[in-house]
C-alpha cells in the first residue's frame, strides 16, 4: 500500500469518527442526507476520504447507503445494534475465558500494566485517550486467547461497533465505571479463573451497550 493510500485511509477513519459523533449527538438527525460534496467542504477534505468514511460507517448500520439515493443517517438501527452488541458480548466473554486459560505470565503483566496506566486517564477525565487505551486493553485480551480466528472475528465486530463503543464515554462517569469493570476482568484473568473472566467480561459488555443506549435516548430527545 502506497503512503498516499495509507494517509487517505487514516483521514477517512478520522472523518468517519467526526461524522459518527455528529450523528450520535443528534446534530445529524435520522434521515439527514450525507452529501459528499457538502461534507468535503465542511471538513476541508477531498471527496475521496468522504466516500471511504461513508463506506466505513455503512458497515456499522449508523447510516444507510442506497443506489441512486446516496447516503443518509439511518432511521432505525436499534434492532441491528442489539444483535451486534449481543454478538460482541458473547465473543468478548469467550476471549476473556480463553485468555484466563492461555495468557502467558508476560501477557498477564502487560494487561495489568495497561489497566494501571488507564487509572491516570480516568483521574484526568481524558475521554479520548481512555477510549484509545480501552481498545488496546480489549485487543490484548483477544490476542491473549491464542485463537487467531476468534481474535479476527472479535476485531471485526469491534470495528463495526467502534462509533457506538466510543460514544459511551460521553456519558457522565462512564470512564471510571469502565475502569472498575476492567478491574474485575483483569483480576479473573490474572487468577486464571476462566468462569469468572467470562462472567466479568459479559457483564462489562452489557453495561457498554446500556451506556450507549442511554446516550442514544438523550440524542433522540434533543432531535
Amino acid at each position: 500500500m502506497r503512503d498516499s493510500e495509507i494517509e487517505t485511509m487514516t483521514q477517512a477513519e478520522r472523518l468517519a469518527d467526526s461524522i459518527a459523533e455528529k450523528v450520535l449527538s443528534g446534530e445529524f438527525a435520522p434521515g439527514f442526507r450525507l452529501d459528499e460534496t457538502a461534507l468535503a467542504e465542511r471538513f476541508g477534505v477531498s471527496r475521496t476520504p468522504v466516500r471511504e468514511a461513508i463506506r466505513l460507517l455503512a458497515s456499522t448500520g449508523l447510516i444507510d447507503v442506497r443506489p441512486r439515493r446516496g447516503a443518509s443517517v439511518a432511521t432505525a438501527t436499534s434492532a441491528e445494534l442489539e444483535t451486534l452488541f449481543g454478538a460482541m458480548a458473547e465473543i468478548e466473554a469467550t476471549c476473556a475465558r480463553l485468555a484466563a486459560l492461555s495468557m502467558t505470565p508476560i501477557e498477564r503483566r502487560r494487561l495489568q500494566s495497561r489497566h494501571e496506566a488507564m487509572a491516570e486517564l480516568v483521574l484526568r477525565d481524558e475521554q479520548d485517550a481512555y477510549a484509545a487505551a480501552n481498545i488496546d486493553f480489549h485487543t490484548q485480551i483477544y490476542f491473549g486467547a491464542h485463537n487467531e480466528i476468534l481474535s479476527e472475528f472479535a476485531q471485526g465486530l469491534r470495528r463495526r461497533l467502534a462509533p457506538f463503543r466510543r460514544a459511551q464515554f460521553r456519558t457522565e462517569g462512564r470512564t471510571s465505571r469502565s475502569h472498575r469493570e476492567h478491574a474485575a476482568v483483569l483480576k479473573a484473568i490474572v487468577a486464571c479463573d476462566a468462569a469468572a473472566a467470562h462472567a466479568a467480561m459479559f457483564h462489562h459488555m452489557s453495561l457498554v451497550e446500556d451506556s450507549f443506549g442511554r446516550l442514544e435516548a438523550v440524542a433522540r430527545t434533543k432531535g
